[in-house]
Formats: structure tokens, C-alpha cells, sequence
């Protein structure tokens, strides 16, 4: 019996130390992985980049920049690069189709990483669907090839200055456009010089105190008008605040509008005027004949003719007129003399 009882807890201790070493080999192997959890705990999806450099099966997955998973292969599918990766199941409900996933790097050196940005407005994408692709940070070797044609253009303009080449290019290299810029600083230097010194009209604006006590009181004349106008007095005033002189403004506009109105359809005298060819028609005759009548007056035709251009018969029209009145003189003075009536009866 004694012996029986030392092998069975030598068994027992092999097993108490069994079970130690597998946890422990759990817990290492769950602080290694971290986030990314145990195989059962994951879950597949897949993403498309134009070009993978530096990723690899193993690269670590990241949301929000926290590694939740692992790269298992990268291949060329058509023109595209496909990524298998798995991903650590507690991230369904914030890897979704509003989530976009871009390639990342881990570090300097050239090490690429998947980077995902979560989202809770999009559907919960399914076992092995596609998570969409959004435009992918600009890498080290970009930045390098930028820079390079950065120094190739500057080296480019350093060289066209040189030459003489643009506005810049001659002010360097052309002595007449030197002479003429510094001419007009010189030119310049003498405008504020003399303005410090008070000449001219803004120089005295700036140094004497009269004209800017001057400009000061037209300003607040002006100020004093426009408040006048917007209270409303004076007529620019109420023209801008009287609502009946408005309304009377309204009125008149709308009978302006009534009376072209009516011209416009013909209307009255004046509308038909300027709408019936008819009366038209009727005026430049009646125009013409006048314009004949009085051709005529000036060429001395006819007695009115005559009379205007006739020096002789005028004379003797007003000597006429001059006897009438004569006789119409006596008459009034002697009535009998003149106005003798004599009646008979047979």
C-alpha cells in the first residue's frame, strides 16, 4: 500500500506540472499575440491595393492603429494586389463597409502594415468580404521621388535666373531694369520724404492739423446728413423712409406704365399716331404740302408770295390801307357829308 500511494503521486505531480507548462505556454503565446486573440477568435476578410510594397504574410493588421490581426498571404490577382488577412472577431461591429483600408508601414525601413479605419455606420462585412480601399499615405520612397523633382525644378530655375529668363531673371542680370528700380525707390524715398515734410496736398494732410480738422468736420457733416436721411427728414429723407410718397412714386409708375400701355396698343390720338400707317401716312402729306406752300411763299408765288417778296405791291397795300383809314376819319367826323340818302316815291 505504501508504495502504491508514492507512485500515484508521482503521476499526480506530473500532471500538476503538465497542466502548468500548457497554461503558461497559453498565456505566452496570449501575451505574444495581444489583441489579435487565439485562431477560433478570428475571423477572414480580404482588401485590393494597386501595389503592396513591403507586405508580407505576417504583416500585422491595424484599426484605429491597434493591431487586431495578421496578413496570411499577398498575391497578384489581374492588376491588383489581393490581401488575405484575418482579424480579431470583438472588431466585427467597427470594421464595416464604411470602414476603409490603406497600406500602411510599420517603420523607416520599409515594413508595411494593414491599417483600417473603423466604423460604426456601415453593415458588418461577412467571412471573407472585401473591406474597400481608400487612398494610401504617401510612402518614404514617394516623399524621396518628390523631393528629387523639387531640387530638379529648383536647380531649373536657379539655372533660368542665371540666364536672365522672367521678370526676376532680368532684374538680376539686366542693368537698365536695375537702374530703372532703383530710380523709381529713389523716386519713392523723395515721395515719402516730402510727404514727412508736410508738402503737397497729403502732406498737409498729414502734418497740418487744419486740414485734417477740416477733413474731420466734412466727415461729420456727412455723418450728420446721412443720419438726417435715415431718420427721415429733408426729401432725399422721405424718399427713402415715407412710405406714401413711395406709394405715390408706386402710383406714378404704375400709370407711366398704363400709359405706354395704351400708346403701345394704339390708344387714343397719340397712339394711334405712333400705331396707325394710315394717319401716318396722311401727317407726311399734309407735312409735304406745307413744306411746298411755304417753298412758294419764299419764291414770291402767288399773292401771299408777292406780298411777302413784292416790295412795290406792299406799298401800295399799305397805301390802300392808309387811304381807308383816312376816309373812315372823315366819315366819323362828317357823317352827313358822306351819307346822303335821298328816298323817292313813284
Amino acid at each position: 500500500m505504501p508504495r502504491t500511494r508514492s507512485l500515484a503521486w508521482s503521476e499526480l505531480k506530473i500532471g500538476v506540472l503538465t497542466i502548468l507548462a500548457v497554461v503558461i505556454g497559453a498565456m505566452t503565446i496570449f501575451l505574444v499575440t495581444g489583441s489579435k486573440g487565439f485562431a477560433w477568435q478570428r475571423y477572414p476578410l480580404k482588401t485590393r491595393f494597386d501595389s503592396a510594397p513591403g507586405l508580407k504574410s505576417g504583416s500585422p493588421v491595424r484599426v484605429a492603429g491597434v493591431d487586431y490581426g495578421t496578413v496570411d498571404s499577398v498575391e497578384l490577382v489581374g492588376e491588383k494586389v489581393e490581401v488575405a488577412f484575418n482579424i480579431n472577431k470583438a472588431m466585427r461591429d467597427r470594421v464595416t463597409t464604411g470602414s476603409l483600408a490603406t497600406l500602411g508601414s510599420v517603420s523607416l525601413l520599409g515594413e508595411a502594415a494593414v491599417d483600417i479605419t473603423p466604423s460604426t455606420k456601415g453593415t458588418s462585412i461577412p467571412d471573407g468580404g472585401y473591406v474597400p480601399t481608400g487612398r494610401t499615405a504617401a510612402a518614404l520612397s514617394d516623399v524621396t521621388s518628390q523631393a528629387s523633382q523639387g531640387i530638379e525644378e529648383l536647380t531649373g530655375m536657379i539655372h533660368d535666373l542665371r540666364q536672365g529668363r522672367g521678370t526676376a531673371g532680368k532684374l538680376l542680370t539686366d542693368d537698365q531694369l536695375y537702374g530703372e528700380l532703383q530710380q523709381f525707390v529713389t523716386t519713392a524715398s523723395t515721395l515719402v520724404k516730402g510727404i514727412n515734410d508736410g508738402r503737397g496736398t497729403l502732406g498737409k494732410l498729414v502734418k497740418d492739423p487744419k486740414t485734417a480738422e477740416t477733413l474731420q468736420t466734412l466727415l461729420g457733416n456727412l455723418e450728420r446728413t446721412t443720419a438726417q436721411i435715415n431718420a427721415g427728414r429733408g426729401t432725399l429723407g422721405k424718399l427713402l423712409n415715407d412710405d406714401t410718397l413711395a406709394t405715390s412714386l408706386n402710383a406714378v409708375t404704375a400709370n407711366l406704365q398704363e400709359l405706354t400701355g395704351k400708346l403701345n396698343r394704339g390708344e387714343g390720338t397719340l397712339g394711334k399716331l405712333l400705331t396707325d400707317q394710315a394717319l401716318f401716312d396722311r401727317l407726311n402729306v399734309i407735312t409735304g404740302r406745307l413744306d411746298e406752300l411755304v417753298a412758294k411763299l419764299n419764291d414770291g408765288q402767288g399773292t401771299a408770295g408777292q406780298l411777302l417778296k413784292d416790295k412795290q405791291l406792299y406799298e401800295n397795300m399799305n397805301g390802300v390801307v392808309g387811304d381807308m383809314r383816312t376816309l373812315l376819319a372823315a366819315i366819323q367826323k362828317d357823317p352827313r357829308k358822306y351819307l346822303n340818302v335821298k328816298v323817292s316815291i313813284f
